[in-house]
């Protein structure tokens, strides 16, 4: 298989600190020379969200692939996010107007110890590690992704959801003057950009509370300060700079099941045998290579989460 279990990863096969940070330097240099030829270049879109902003102290993780990681171009220059545009390359070169401190994030709904959490302690409550996780867009193209955060779970377990809790939903920042996607009149979604999960989808490991990618703080344009990933679904179940986080008793609608119902579901497993209207999911395209690949169920992580939906039917439950 691409994707290996937890238990089968051996250490040695993790990439270390130093190699990640060795990594960092030499595309922050690269990117400072393509900014001197004159191109748009790579280093102010990290530094613009990093400042002086340092992680703390980072483990290796075993939830992680041993498939090659994209390059840190690949995943600050090529991005899905809305509110700064509907192309791949205008979130790198307007998520710069995005201001990440001071950030709070409000955990509220069907939870007995509701809260608002700054940024800073978020980034406390529990040990951050590396996860190497492939993300996959619906628009059929994948990276491999080196992600720095912890278990949703951690949070959930903060706030202690009552019986009522069902569900998450997740809500992105709302303000146009700071991402001009919210402004557009065409094409554009009904803002601020909403999210959801199953509890149980939520509370399992795989799904992280992400805080940052090869070594630094989110760029910007990947999400800054805080997302979530979850691996086995479509990209954009996993919301990006989030301010706000809910427990409901049923399914919230999120923004592209309200946008085309008929085209995006609540659920959006990465499901190969079911096509979205307007294209086939049987495969798709890593970014930076050419040839295409057969896209895999549960985006390979079938082994860790196939039991969460045991007896459902996943092309009625897309």
């Amino acid at each position: 298989m691409l994707i290996k279990k937890p238990a089968d990863i051996r250490p040695s096969e993790i990439t270390g600190q130093n190699l990640y940070a060795n990594r960092r330097r030499f595309m922050q240099g690269a990117a400072a020379a393509t900014l001197a030829a004159g191109a748009p270049g790579l280093l102010g879109f990290a530094a613009q969200a990093q400042g002086k902003i340092q992680l703390p102290p980072v483990r290796k993780s075993l939830y992680s692939t041993s498939e090659p990681m994209n390059s840190f171009k690949d995943i600050t220059s090529y991005n899905n996010f809305y509110e700064f545009g509907t192309d791949k390359y205008s979130p790198a070169q307007r998520a710069k107007s995005l201001r990440t401190r001071p950030w709070t994030v409000k955990v509220s709904g069907e939870v007995k110890l509701p809260k608002s959490f700054d940024v800073e302690e978020l980034l406390k409550l529990a040990s951050l590690e590396k996860r190497i996780y492939r993300l996959r867009c619906v628009e059929a193209w994948s990276m491999v992704i080196p992600w720095i955060g912890y278990p949703l779970a951690e949070l959930i377990k903060q706030v202690e959801p009552t019986g009522n809790a069902k569900y998450v939903e997740f809500t992105t920042l709302h303000d146009p003057d700071q991402m001009p996607g919210q402004r557009a009149i065409f094409g554009s979604l009904d803002w601020p950009y909403v999210e959801g999960l199953r509890i149980d989808e939520a509370m399992h490991p795989l799904a992280i509370l992400c805080f940052g990618l090869y070594g630094d703080v989110l760029p910007n344009q990947n999400g800054a300060p805080v997302r979530i990933v979850v691996p086995w679904k479509y990209g954009f179940k996993s919301a990006k700079s989030i301010v706000a986080i809910r427990f409901v008793e049923q399914p919230p609608v999120n923004s592209w099941q309200k946008s085309a119902p008929h085209e995006y579901g609540f659920y959006s497993n990465v499901n190969p045998t079911f096509d979205h209207p307007r294209w086939s999911q049987a495969t798709e395209r890593r970014v930076g290579e050419f040839f295409k690949r057969k896209t895999l169920m549960f985006n390979g992580y079938a082994d860790q989460v196939a039991q969460l939906y045991a007896g459902m039917d996943l092309r009625k439950y897309y």
